[in-house]
């Protein structure tokens, strides 16, 4: 009984760090594993537009911030069916200058996780 309240007493004392209002804007390179190969992205943010460089073409999508550490990007000139699908991001964890966060399509259960690093 000691020692399981020992355990409950250090779990619930460890507290993941979340400033997500740290990253609402600013310039970044996102880094995201897919099949065992490491896809790296540019992008800059403001409070509605995001902007992302990936593979010599660029994108644009506005941002909705549901709360503090979670939002939608719809992308504003869609090329196909895919692109058409909003996205839902929600940051994970914080660090002075990064986020690791977990992303997917909308009514999708199938989630991926990268990590954003500020970059100015």
């Amino acid at each position: 009984m000691t020692l399981l309240l020992g355990v409950l007493f250090f779990v619930s004392c460890y507290n993941v760090e979340q400033n997500c209002n740290d990253f609402k804007t600013g310039t970044y390179k996102s880094e995201i594993t897919i099949d065992d190969i490491l896809y790296t992205s540019k992008f800059t943010r403001d409070s509605k537009l995001q902007i992302e460089e990936f593979k010599g073409s660029i994108d644009s999508a506005s941002v909705r911030w549901i709360n503090d550490c979670e939002m939608i990007f719809k992308t504003i000139n869609p090329k196909n069916r895919a692109e058409k699908k909003d996205i839902h991001l929600k940051i994970l964890t914080t660090t002075k200058n990064s986020y690791k966060f977990e992303y997917g399509y909308i009514g999708d259960t199938n989630k991926r996780q990268g990590e954003a690093t500020r970059i100015n």
